[in-house]
C-alpha cells in the first residue's frame, strides 16, 4: 500500500540535483507539456507570470484567470497557448463562474497551480466573515479544486501544486479563532495560519484523490524580489523585521538572499512537472525538491512538523467544509 506523509513521514530530499539557484527553465528542460491543460492563478504577474511562461513554452495551454483583466493581457501579451479568463478569489461567486466556464469547455486539467495570494495586509474580512488572508491564500484554493475535481479527475494523471510559504513556521492554524474574532489581529500571524492550512490541506488532499490518479503538492518558492506581495506593507513594518533601513532602503545582506523571480518558480515548476514524484504526493517542496521536516525552525530550511498532522489535517477539512458550505467529496 501506497503510504501518505502523516507527520511527514515522506519528507526527504529526492535527489532532484537542483538548487536554490536553478531556474524554472532549467527543472523543465527535456520535459514535453504538449496536449497538457494547466490553470495558474496570478499567472500574469511576478512567479506566476514566470511558471505561466514556462508551462506555455513546454507545450501547455495555460489559462490564467485574472481579476484585471487588461492588466493580464498587457502583462501576457506575445506568449503563446495562454488564456485569460475573469476571476476573483475572493469573490467566492466569481470562483464558481471561472470553474463552470472551464468545465462547460470539456477539456481535462492536468496542472492546477494555485499561484495567487497575498500577505501584509491589514485586517479585512470578505462578505463570509472570512479574515482575507486566509480566504485568498487557502479557502479559494479549496473552493476552485473542488469544483474543478470533475476535470482534474478526468485528467487521469493531474497535478495540484499550492503555493505554500516558509512563512507557514509564523503561526499553527488556530481552530479557535480563525477569523480573529476574539484575538488581536497581527497580519504574520494571519498569514502563517494559511499557509500551514495550505500543507494540511495539500497533504489530505493528496491522500484522498491519489485514488483518483490525482495528486497534490505545497511548496516554498523561496523568498523573491520584485514581486508585488508586499504592495500593502507599510515601510515601518520592513524596518521592525531588519528588511530596510532607516531610509527605507533594503539592507545589502536581504538583497543578496533574494531569489530571482526564475529561480522563485522553479520550485512550483519542479513540483508541476518532475518525474520524481510521479508516485510520491502530499509533500512540502522548496528548492526544486523535497522539503525535510525542520528540526530547528529558527533555520530558513524545512517544513514545520505541525503543518504535517493527521489530526489536524482531517479537522481542517470539516472545519474548511462548513466554512465554505462546500461538500467536498472524493
Amino acid at each position: 500500500m501506497e503510504q501518505n506523509n502523516y507527520q511527514g513521514a515522506l519528507q526527504q530530499p529526492a535527489g532532484s540535483g537542483f538548487n536554490a539557484k536553478s531556474t524554472a527553465g532549467d527543472v523543465i528542460k527535456g520535459i514535453d507539456l504538449t496536449g497538457k491543460v494547466a490553470i495558474v492563478t496570478g499567472g500574469n504577474t511576478g512567479i506566476g507570470l514566470e511558471t505561466t511562461k514556462v508551462l506555455a513554452a513546454a507545450g501547455a495551454t495555460v489559462i490564467v484567470p485574472a481579476r484585471d483583466i487588461e492588466k493580464a493581457e498587457k502583462n501576457l501579451r506575445g506568449i503563446h497557448n495562454v488564456e485569460i479568463m475573469p476571476m476573483d478569489l475572493m469573490d467566492p461567486a466569481s470562483v464558481d463562474g471561472f470553474a463552470n466556464r472551464f468545465l462547460a469547455s470539456g477539456r481535462p486539467l492536468h496542472l492546477l497551480i494555485n499561484n495567487a495570494g497575498i500577505m501584509w495586509v491589514p485586517l479585512r474580512w470578505d462578505e463570509r466573515g472570512i479574515e482575507s488572508q486566509l480566504a485568498t491564500n487557502y479557502l479559494a484554493q479549496f473552493q476552485l479544486i473542488a469544483r474543478l475535481w470533475p476535470a482534474l479527475k478526468k485528467a487521469n494523471g493531474a497535478r495540484v501544486i499550492n503555493v505554500s510559504s516558509h512563512g507557514h513556521h509564523f503561526a499553527p492554524f488556530n481552530f479557535e479563532d480563525p477569523n480573529f474574532l476574539h484575538r488581536e489581529y497581527e497580519t504574520l500571524l494571519g498569514y502563517g495560519q494559511s499557509k500551514t492550512a495550505v500543507n494540511l490541506f495539500s497533504m489530505e488532499l493528496d491522500n484522498r484523490a491519489r485514488g483518483s490518479n490525482v495528486r497534490a503538492y505545497s511548496l516554498h518558492p523561496g523568498s523573491i524580489g520584485g514581486t508585488e506581495l508586499g504592495r500593502e506593507a507599510p515601510l515601518e513594518l520592513f524596518q521592525r523585521m531588519g528588511f530596510m533601513d532607516a531610509n527605507g532602503n533594503m539592507l545589502p545582506e536581504v538583497a543578496a538572499a533574494l531569489k530571482t523571480i526564475p529561480q522563485g518558480a522553479a520550485t512550483t515548476v519542479w513540483c508541476a512537472t518532475s518525474p520524481l514524484l510521479n508516485n510520491i504526493g502530499g509533500v512540502y517542496c522548496e528548492d526544486a525538491d523535497i522539503a525535510p521536516l525542520a528540526a530547528d525552525i529558527s533555520k530558513p530550511q524545512g517544513v514545520n512538523p505541525y503543518s504535517l498532522d493527521e489530526a489536524s489535517a482531517k479537522k481542517l477539512w470539516a472545519l474548511t467544509e462548513q466554512m465554505t458550505g462546500i461538500k467536498f467529496t472524493l
